[in-house]
């Protein structure tokens, strides 16, 4: 039986031909020349912003200016180790009026660096983030102390400012702290209220007791409060069974509706680790502020554990909430240089280093669903300055 053309036939290598002519067009680049001229708003829109560029990319290529010619503007949300801050920068200000307060002294920047440098208290931890995001040259900052944890959950909101960890400030001996009331212990939280500033360092400190009383993050109800210090208040008017909170706070609170503290950093004196962080543009632009910086804040910290008096009377007038600002220092200490260098690995040993404690702490929040997925420890930190200051210091 002979086979027959039937009517499909032509259609069939007519799209065959279509097909190939496709294929050609798309190689040789015709198709995207034909989409952008009659369909402009289907391509794809790229969006650039200033994290695609190395951050040094526009510092000048002599050393024009060793520090910047306007003051160099410090960020922090207060707790004991910003007493070394406030000596070494002669008090604290705010963004809306960044000057030095009438009647202030100078710090031992000021003094022993001619370094103009103003510490800026923010009330909350985010808006500590967003104030390191625009820079000071858009009405924020330029250096941020910020507890490692918070470094790593806030990393991908950072990109465009390209943050450079450059020393270890203090480390929390018991600043923060879990309070609850008609809660007789850890185990006890389950099914509980538990409130939290989840943008704040207490959150990272209540996951660690969740963890050491062996409960899940689904065995207690969360209560999100807006800031760190609302945990005393939330407390006290009943909102949440348990609060994470700073010490002074919350123990009050709980101590005033017959509950307890449960736990504080103290049980974790490696947990919550402040650390100046620097804006890469800055620290790239003026790597000399950085080390005078460092030294600044080294001489002022030295300066506080021999005689705590000065910079705890700064530390009281800024954070009232912390209680007693003595004992505030006590339990949130400034870092030593031998704490620096075993921090960082330089010399010595510490139980946790900051690599460790970033990579933890950024697996944690990934963990969690809290954030994507964070570059390596070491592309987080410039060293360079540190080691520059250890090395003229010696052993």
């Amino acid at each position: 039986m002979a086979l027959r053309r039937g009517p499909g036939l032509y259609p069939f290598l007519a799209l065959c031909v279509l097909g190939a002519l496709y294929l050609l067009a798309s190689r040789l680049g015709y198709l995207d020349r034909l989409q952008a001229r009659f369909f402009p708003a289907a391509k794809e829109a790229v969006r650039l912003s200033p994290g695609d560029f190395p951050a040094g990319v526009a510092a000048p290529v002599a050393d024009l200016a060793s520090v910047p010619l306007r003051p160099t503007l410090i960020g922090f949300t207060a707790r004991g180790s910003a007493a070394a801050l406030l000596l070494a920068t002669g008090g604290a200000s705010s963004l809306d009026n960044p000057a030095v307060p009438a009647g202030a002294v100078q710090g031992l920047l000021k003094t022993a660096y001619a370094m103009d440098a103003r510490a800026v208290v923010l009330p909350t931890d985010e808006e500590l983030r967003q104030a390191l995001a625009v820079g000071a040259e858009h009405g924020g900052v330029d250096m941020a102390a910020i507890s490692v944890d918070r470094l790593a959950a806030w990393l991908p909101s950072l990109r465009d400012a390209a943050p450079r960890t450059v020393m270890l400030l203090g480390r929390s001996r018991g600043q923060e702290a879990l309070a609850a009331v008609g809660v007789p212990d850890l185990a006890s939280l389950r099914g509980k209220r538990v409130g939290v500033y989840t943008s704040g360092s207490s959150y990272y400190f209540a996951l660690w007791v969740l963890s050491r009383a062996g409960l899940r993050m689904t065995d207690v109800r969360w209560v999100e409060l807006p800031s760190t210090l609302d945990a005393g208040r939330a407390l006290r008017e009943g909102r949440a069974d348990a609060v994470a909170g700073l010490w002074g706070d919350v123990e009050l609170a709980a101590r005033d509706r017959g509950g307890a503290v449960l736990a504080t950093t103290a049980d974790a004196p490696h947990l919550v680790a402040t650390v100046l962080v620097a804006r890469g543009d800055y620290a790239a632009r003026y790597p000399d502020a950085v080390r005078r910086v460092i030294r600044g804040l080294l001489d002022a910290g030295a300066s506080v554990q021999k005689d705590p008096g000065p910079g705890a009377r700064l530390l009281g007038e800024v954070a009232p909430y912390l209680g007693d600002p003595t004992e505030a220092i006590r339990s949130a200490p400034p870092a030593t240089l031998a704490d620096n260098r075993a921090f960082f690995g330089l010399s010595g040993e510490a139980p946790v280093t900051y690599d460790e404690l970033f990579q933890s702490a950024s697996a944690l929040y990934r963990k969690i669903r809290r954030t994507a997925a964070a570059p390596p420890a070491e592309d987080t930190r410039d060293l360079g300055a540190l080691k520059y200051v250890s090395e003229a210091r010696g052993p």
